[in-house]
């Protein structure tokens, strides 16, 4: 089998050699990237916000959300390691079509919120260090897009340690900053005791919720860690279980120090000196050094800032594939998916900031957290239901009292949500010139969601889940072809994607080959996973590829032929290559689905790129 990203092998390999911390170290990663998200600057808008306005008061609020997140997020864990699914891909099985699209439509929203909470920390953090002005500023974080599409050539491993760089900048950052500060460690402690002074603080509070339990990451971590291969055993998913919650604990509890360093900053600093509406991230920058005495102050702060935004770049790019991959079973060249994600996020930034000025960026950095937390019940509900399952969790389905604490924080979420959307509308209709419209457009629609919100909380307790494949079939395959006698070319390789593309492809290699011949069926894996960690995925779609191409195998070998097959793991322009290269082949024979023009850009052309890669002929069946 083609190993795809060699250097990543051993950082995902679990061996049974290993023990100890070194067991642990193999499954350490998934997590890791995960909590990236949580310290983007949307949080540090809410933080600000809330430390300004309430001191220490909402501490708890932090404290509340990491421990949300923890269970969440092993939730999530626990459905990719269990069931070799993620959220989206389980999610398509249980629910309809049309639901899936409404679930598919809401993800994105989240992962745009997300984006544009990246894109507004990127650009002011610049602004403040460099002095170039925001609407530049927006527009130069498109450039992150090629650095992250750079890295993740380089291997996953390069991109790691960038993104470790930059954390470790954002966590000493801060350390210096409590430093100078000097918060009051009493009121601290006061502060982890649950209150909500006012429905502005409960606004805050909701923002907070949205900034540190984020939806799309669920989607990303339960599949994540489908990236360690372990053995497929009761103990070994035990153990798996257990390594990626210890993985979890670390990542998510540094998340929570710096998102606490950041709100017990501006406590220390803002609301102790009476200044309670710094809201905005630039109003912070520009105060910190008077009040705290120390040029470095606002430098550590902006840098930090940048560093935030850069570093959580890679979370929204691999969950939109991720969820995009799992509802839709759709596939676009990454390079396409970062720009559009970008684009979504940077066009309603440049309008808002040419429109209202600059001085509208915290709350609309605030707005996205807030978008985030109300996306959340969507993409709760359904992982609380799959963990709960039995049939789908094949014994490791969670217990009653993880049922019943997962359903208090869901419950506890949406109150707040649904809190939040009904003052929110109250407050529209009352201040409205005109409330007829909202009535027919706004109301409508909120009542709308509260019935899908409704409907994927009961559909799984009163039907159960049904399992659908989309690949191919290889009993469909029409074969066709009269072979000739006697022929020259002796090992044929063929090209296969599980597609109706394929019976062209299969029929001319038969055709040039005859029975005699040897053929090599080569299929690549090409999901998210495969991508960035190579042969060392185990995910559901790697397990149904894996069964399909022996199908074709042994239908195929029935009918008389020489067959053996090969899978590979990534890009297919450059794996399948290195396979063809290795081996001793006479021809490649692909099937094409007759991309023009658009297509061709959003979903790739393998064969341009391959043609020049390769020492054989290449035969092309449309």
């Amino acid at each position: 089998m083609t190993k795809s990203l060699e250097e990543v092998n051993q950082s995902v390999a679990t061996e049974h050699k290993k023990t100890g911390f070194r067991k642990i170290l193999a499954f350490l990663g998934p997590a890791y990237l995960v909590s990236v998200g949580y310290m983007d600057p949307g949080n540090w808008a809410t933080d600000i916000a809330g430390g300004s306005q309430f001191g220490y008061t909402l501490v708890w609020v932090l404290l509340m959300s990491n421990l949300m997140a923890l269970l969440l997020q092993s939730l999530s864990a626990r459905l990719g390691i269990v069931t070799q699914r993620d959220l989206a891909q389980a999610s398509r099985e249980t629910y309809s079509k049309f639901i899936n699209y409404i679930l598919y439509f809401l993800a994105e929203i989240a992962i745009a919120a997300c984006d544009l909470a990246e894109v507004l920390g990127m650009a002011i953090g610049i602004n403040l260090l460099f002095g170039i002005p925001l609407l530049e500023g927006v527009l130069i974080t498109v450039l992150d897009t090629f650095l992250l599409l750079f890295l993740i050539n380089k291997g996953i491993r390069k991109m790691e340690a960038f993104i470790i760089v930059l954390v470790a900048i954002i966590g000493f950052s801060f350390i210096f900053e409590m430093i100078f500060a000097q918060p009051e460690v009493p009121k601290i402690l006061a502060g982890l005791i649950p209150s909500i002074p006012n429905s502005a603080a409960l606004y805050i509070a909701i923002g907070i919720i949205g900034a540190t339990v984020m939806p799309h990451n669920l989607y990303l971590h339960s599949s994540l860690v489908q990236t360690r291969k372990f053995d497929r055993t009761p103990a070994g998913i035990k153990q798996a279980l257990k390594y990626n919650l210890i993985d979890s604990t670390i990542a998510l509890n540094l998340a929570f120090f710096v998102n606490a360093a950041i709100l017990i900053l501006a406590a220390a600093t803002f609301h102790k000196n009476g200044m309670f509406e710094v809201a905005e991230i630039q109003d912070a920058h520009q105060f910190l050094e008077p009040l705290l005495g120390t040029k470095w102050a606002p430098i550590l702060f902006a840098v930090a800032l940048i560093a935030a935004g850069q570093s959580s770049t890679v979370t929204g790019t691999l969950a939109g594939q991720i969820v995009m991959e799992g509802y839709l079973h759709l596939r676009i060249q990454p390079w396409v998916r970062r720009i559009i994600t970008r684009l979504i996020a940077i066009v309603p930034a440049l309008i808002v900031i040419y429109i209202y000025g600059e001085s509208v960026t915290g709350k609309l950095l605030i707005l996205s957290q807030v978008v985030l937390s109300l996306q959340l019940g969507f993409a709760i509900i359904p992982l609380i239901h799959f963990v709960s399952d039995k049939s789908k969790m094949n014994g490791f389905h969670i217990s009653k009292t993880t049922q019943v604490v997962s359903w208090i924080i869901a419950s506890i979420i949406v109150s707040l949500n649904a809190k939040l959307v009904y003052d929110e509308i109250t407050s529209w209709l009352q201040n409205s010139s005109n409330p007829t419209v909202l009535w027919f457009t706004v109301v409508p629609l909120a009542f709308a969601f509260a019935g899908l919100l409704l409907y994927i909380v009961f559909k799984p307790f009163i039907t159960k889940a049904k399992s659908k494949t989309i690949n191919h079939s290889p009993h469909n395959l029409k074969l066709q072809f009269t072979p000739k006698e006697s022929q020259s070319i002796k090992n044929i390789a063929v090209s296969v994607d599980f597609s109706k593309a394929d019976e062209a492809a299969l029929n001319k290699a038969f055709e040039l080959g005859g029975s005699n011949t040897q053929y090599t069926l080569i299929h690549i894996v090409e999901t998210v996973g495969a991508l960035m960690y190579g042969v060392n995925i185990h995910d559901h779609e790697t397990t149904i590829d894996e069964k399909l191409l022996l199908e074709y195998q042994n239908m195929l070998s029935e009918k008389g032929f020489k067959i053996k097959t090969e899978l590979g793991f990534g890009k297919p322009n450059k794996v399948i290559p290195k396979i063809i290269n290795e081996g001793n082949f006479d021809i490649l024979v692909m099937g094409t689905h007759g991309h023009t023009g658009l297509k061709d850009i959003l979903f790739g052309t393998t064969v341009d790129k391959l043609r020049h890669k390769i020492s054989i002929p290449l035969l092309i069946v449309k």
